[in-house]
Formats: C-alpha cells, sequence, structure tokens
C-alpha cells in the first residue's frame, strides 16, 4: 500500500501514523506492506515494478475522477487501474465522514479496526484539549 498526502485534505493523523495503523491492521497479512511515497503514485509503481493499482469505488461520483486518473497514470507509465465496487454495506463511508462523526461523538466503533478507533478517539481528545 503506498501512502501518500492529499493537500486537499485535513488528516488527523502524519504519514508514519498511518502507515504505523496499516501495519497494526495486517499484521496478520504477510503479503501486504505500507510505505510512504511523496511524489506522483505512478512514479511509485515505476520504482518497485508496480504493473497495476487497485483502487475501490464506492458510487458512480468516484468513478468519474477515479478514471480521469486511472487515464493520466496510464499515459504516464503504463501502469494499469483495477477498479473494484465496495460492498453496498458499507457505499456511504469515507474517512472524511467517519472523521466528522467520530468528532462529535458518534460511535464509529464498527467501522474502524480497534486500533485505528483507538487512536482516532485519542486524537479527537488530545485535539479538543488543545482547543
Amino acid at each position: 500500500m503506498a501512502v501518500l498526502p492529499n493537500k486537499n485534505k485535513k488528516t488527523l493523523f502524519t504519514i508514519e501514523e498511518r502507515i504505523d495503523m496499516i501495519r497494526e491492521a495486517t499484521a496478520g497479512l504477510s503479503n501486504v506492506t505500507a510505505e510512504a511515497s511523496h511524489g506522483l503514485l505512478v512514479d511509485f509503481c515505476r520504482a518497485r515494478g508496480v504493473q497495476a493499482i487497485v483502487k475501490g469505488l464506492r458510487a458512480v461520483s468516484d468513478f468519474d475522477y477515479e478514471l480521469q486518473m486511472a487515464q493520466m497514470n496510464h499515459s504516464l507509465s503504463g501502469v494499469e487501474t483495477l477498479f473494484m465496487s465496495t460492498n453496498p454495506q458499507y457505499a456511504f463511508l469515507s474517512s472524511s465522514l467517519v472523521k466528522e462523526v467520530a468528532t462529535y461523538g458518534g460511535d464509529v466503533a464498527g467501522l474502524l479496526p480497534d486500533s485505528v478507533h483507538k487512536r482516532m478517539r485519542d486524537r479527537i481528545e488530545e485535539t479538543r484539549s488543545q482547543e
């Protein structure tokens, strides 16, 4: 898994913290690794010999943007993009929505791995105490 910054989002966690959480959540999966990258995703792929990117799609609205990205990535590097549709049970979820609900005290425990949920609760509490 590649973890990259998104300048359009205000994240709760640093890239390093996000990598730690991915590693904790996937500890039982020997074929999953997580690394940081700060450039283009296709450069990350090219440097590692990655031939395909797997992206999850929640809704049709995701497809428009992701298709443009996939076509650009392919034109830049030849890397293919595979799309997987989400389970309809989780189609409404986004990191922004989960963060917002948690910030206002909503229960998001069943939507996150336990270790991620704990870190999120702790970070929200830290943020509140600094305000």
